[in-house]
């Protein structure tokens, strides 16, 4: 799955990792300062920062655009010279740092758009109360900024999602290849056609959606953690605890952290029953797929065992289905409205203006959802899992090792019929 596309993938993750923690120390300790060293120095402090597209180039923003390419650069050679031989180095390396930095921008994108919320939300507000001196330019000069951002968010958005999309089709073509190559040593397992036709294409399919996700989630946080942090200074109190610094910020982390363990524990048979409902649906298809060629197969008592195993199988995902998801639409009601409740000691008080108030939403709402990202992905992240159990078959094989123990429950006959053994 993983070796096919990219060079050495444990090693190559794995210094990825570390490189990525080497840039952000060096960053924070002397990035910045060499920034403001070189000219790109950061906005001073109390200045907000421009609400439209001159947001994208201020200083400090251009300095980071120029930090981030030198370091991927010096990763990217690294590995090219390393992976030399390897076929699919090109969309592996750079393919996935152009992922990263779109991804980036596309976050930047938003940052802008929540800057723009507290002057137009502060105009709102003054216009609603009747405060003079308030004109119809006002809104529409505001709205006029807010289409730039959005004309230039949807542009970004189209490249990435093709680039993407072209990107994973390389990544299923790799493994697609590589297991062609070694179909004598994995044709015998069962579903071997399924897994080659399907299951790459519905891996490379759920990355698209997920891994995109989980680069996204990682670059909001990036972006929206030291605004949630600045936003903070406006909330004086909340419910219960009374006043803690930086309350915004741990505020979010607990309450991610809540719920995805919530939805870990409460789903944590899913996986094994979806990996188990792709192996019961293989048997009962295969042995039809039999039957079209064969009188003596797909006879009433073997078809009728095979489908019960289906049904069987789907009744128990309804029932954990069931209690997954009434955990889960709890817990989004309540998210929907956990920081307006927080933050109900800091409307009285008249602390925050209703810009204000939009911007710490948005901000919480980016910095809550990308702690979220399983809370978000959990029922994706399971179907991966099941798909990943699958592949690992074929991994087992290639590499001459005793197939997984899933695979081992199968009673296979050179004639007969295989039906899957009744696991707990």
């Amino acid at each position: 799955m993983f070796h096919s596309f990219f060079p050495q993938p444990r090693l190559f993750f794995t210094s990825l990792v570390v490189w990525t923690l080497i840039c952000i120390a060096i960053w924070y300790t002397v990035g910045v300062h060499a920034g403001t060293a070189l000219g790109f120095a950061p906005l001073p402090e109390g200045q907000e920062p421009p609400i439209d597209l001159r947001f994208f180039l201020t200083p400090d923003n251009l300095w980071f655009y120029i930090y981030f390419v030198a370091c991927t650069v010096i990763f990217g050679l690294f590995w090219q010279i390393k992976a030399k031989d390897h076929p699919w180095k090109n969309w592996s390396i750079w393919g996935s740092a152009l992922i990263i930095f779109s991804t980036y921008f596309g976050v930047q994108v938003y940052v802008a758009i929540n800057n723009w919320r507290r002057p137009f939300g502060d105009l709102l507000q003054n216009a609603l109360s009747g405060k003079g001196g308030i004109v119809p330019w006002d809104f529409y000069n505001l709205l006029f900024i807010f289409w730039q951002i959005a004309f230039l968010s949807i542009f970004v958005s189209i490249a990435t999602d093709f680039f993407v999309s072209h990107y994973v089709f390389r990544w299923r073509t790799a493994m697609n290849d590589f297991y062609m190559s070694r179909w004598e040593k994995v044709r015998h397992i069962e579903g071997a056609s399924q897994r080659v036709q399907e299951d790459t294409m519905r891996f490379a399919n759920i990355l698209e959606g997920l891994g995109v996700s989980l680069i996204n989630s990682v670059m909001t946080l990036i972006a929206f953690l030291p605004i949630l942090l600045s936003l903070s200074s406006y909330v004086t109190e909340i419910p219960i605890i009374g006043a803690i610094p930086h309350s915004l910020f741990w505020l979010a982390l607990f309450w991610s952290i809540f719920g995805t363990a919530l939805l870990a524990f409460v789903g944590l048979k899913l996986p094994g029953l979806q990996f188990r409902n792709q192996r019961v649906e293989a048997a009962y298809r295969k042995e039809l797929v039999y039957g079209e060629d064969h009188a003596e197969r797909a006879d009433p008592i073997t078809v009728k065992e095979l489908f019960a195993n289906v049904r069987r199988n789907y009744f128990r995902m309804y029932f954990h289905y069931t209690y997954f998801n009434l955990a889960r639409y709890f817990y989004l009601q309540a998210d929907a409205q956990f920081v307006t409740f927080m933050l109900i000691p800091t409307i009285v008080a008249g602390k925050i203006t209703f810009g204000i108030y939009q911007q710490i939403a948005t901000a919480f709402g980016q910095v809550s959802n990308s702690f979220q990202y399983l809370v978000n992905s959990w029922t994706t992240v399971i179907e991966l899992l099941s798909i990943h159990k699958r592949l690992k078959a074929f991994e087992a094989a290639i590499e001459g090792l005793d197939l997984p123990s899933a695979d081992q429950r199968y009673l296979e006959t050179q004639e007969g019929v295989r039906v899957p053994v009744e696991e707990d």
